[in-house]
């Protein structure tokens, strides 16, 4: 599940570079980033619920792309930004440890 989820922020991060798919190799590389996070998410969905698992997934996409954003695009790092992505962090954390109590 987490090497989908940074599958899912290369395929975000990429869609910047492929300047609405116009651009080859970035393309590529988008098209195969999401191939990839997809598949990856199926094969982890044979074992773990659908609402913990596409939580989790967007979860780490989400945050992932933030941060991404932040370090290296010049994203604003305005702490309640940073507050935000703590916050999405820890639901994903909690969604899949009460997964984990209940499966």
């Amino acid at each position: 599940m987490f090497i989908a989820g940074l599958f899912e922020v290369g395929w975000a991060i990429g869609l910047k570079y492929t300047e609405g798919f116009s651009r080859l190799v970035p393309s590529l590389i988008t098209v195969f980033a999401m191939v990839a996070s997809f598949v990856l998410l199926a094969q982890a969905l044979k074992t773990i619920p659908i609402g913990t698992g596409y939580a989790v997934w967007t979860g780490i996409g989400a945050a992932g792309t933030a941060v991404v954003g932040m370090a290296f695009l010049g994203e604003s790092r305005e702490a309640a930004r940073i507050f935000c992505i703590v916050l999405i962090v820890a639901g994903v954390i909690g969604l899949r440890l009460v997964s984990a109590e209940g499966h």
